[in-house]
């Protein structure tokens, strides 16, 4: 059974991407209108039966280099399944054009490690299902598991561009990254070399409106793939200017295939607060009485002598 998730799913992750960026690719480390970032982010799916969370924390240096770390947990409420994972990464961006080098290529670089465990005693199997009768925990699990825990070194990479001209009417940006370089081991079912978590690859991409100072409108997309499993996900965002220290986002992805997720949000003196809802509307709707998944976020923008020359661009930069 594990086996068969490992190549069925995509790596935890947030419909509020923009809030733990490095997640979605290590490039991302420190686009933002400030000195540092500090952001943390959950998600509670299936009736709080599964949480995800998230913490992360960028910093701006003016060595070309941004370096940030990035932590994330997911567990189920009966603590029966736990995956966890840390990372470092650093984005180089010293590689600048045009006439006043506003148009950025960054490199990035990613390590750290996945923990991945689970406690079989507190699952249910096929063959502990008796007809007539139910489930009977005394049946045997018919699984033989060598081991339920691993720990793993994984190594990722990333490539993006943004254009940070300023007063722009329409900056484009994207990016492309790829997850588990070094294919860490997944050894659950089948001994010490076991199974291989699949590279994941993401692609993303978009362009920021602006009107003037009194909104914009960001357009975006991020297509990812894992094993034999992808994701495609197409949005926009409206940003309102309410004052030089108040914005107001709202706005709406769709992950095709799946979810609607509307999501909105304040920004106030560099503090950012966004909530978001996932509305299944797949086959998933019809088996589960609450698919509907909620995310809060809050993130903190330290704005001193920043590089960067436009206004707070929560996404980031998207």
């Amino acid at each position: 059974m594990l086996q068969g998730l490992a190549h069925a799913q995509i790596d935890p992750h947030f419909s509020q991407y923009y809030n733990q960026p490095m997640l979605l690719n290590p490039a991302l480390t420190g686009a933002i209108d400030g000195d540092y970032r500090a952001a943390a982010i959950w998600r509670s799916q299936y009736g709080n039966t599964l949480n995800t969370k998230g913490l992360s924390g960028e910093m701006v240096t003016d060595k070309n280099a941004n370096f940030g770390l990035s932590m994330l947990n997911q567990g189920s409420s009966d603590q029966a399944y736990n995956f966890t994972t840390a990372y470092i990464s650093m984005a180089y961006t010293g590689v600048r054009f045009g006439p006043n080098a506003d148009h950025y290529l960054v490199l990035a670089l990613q390590g750290g490690f996945v923990d991945r465990h689970f406690d079989p005693t507190k699952l249910q199997f096929g063959d502990q299902w008796t007809s007539g009768l139910g489930y009977e925990s005394s049946n045997s699990a018919g699984e033989n598991f060598t081991r339920t825990s691993v720990l793993s070194f994984d190594a990722g990479v990333g490539v993006a561009y943004y254009d940070a001209v300023p007063d722009k009417t329409a900056s484009f940006f994207g990016g492309v990254s790829a997850f588990h370089l070094n294919s860490p081991a997944n050894p659950f079912l089948s001994g010490d070399e076991g199974e291989r978590l699949p590279v994941r690859y993401v692609a993303e991409g978009g362009v920021r409106i602006n009107n003037s100072n009194i909104y914009n409108i960001v357009p975006s997309f991020i297509v990812m793939k894992e094993g034999a499993f992808t994701e495609k996900v197409i949005g926009a965002y409206l940003q309102l200017y309410a004052s030089d220290a108040t914005d107001f986002i709202c706005g709406a992805n769709w992950r095709m295939g799946d979810a609607i997720t509307p999501f909105t949000g304040i920004y106030y003196k560099g503090m950012t607060f966004g909530v978001s809802y996932d509305a299944t509307v797949s086959s998933l709707s019809s088996a589960a009485t609450r698919t509907g998944t909620i995310e809060l976020s809050l993130s903190y923008i330290g704005i001193g002598k920043s590089t960067l020359k436009t206004k707070p661009f929560y996404c980031p930069r998207f």
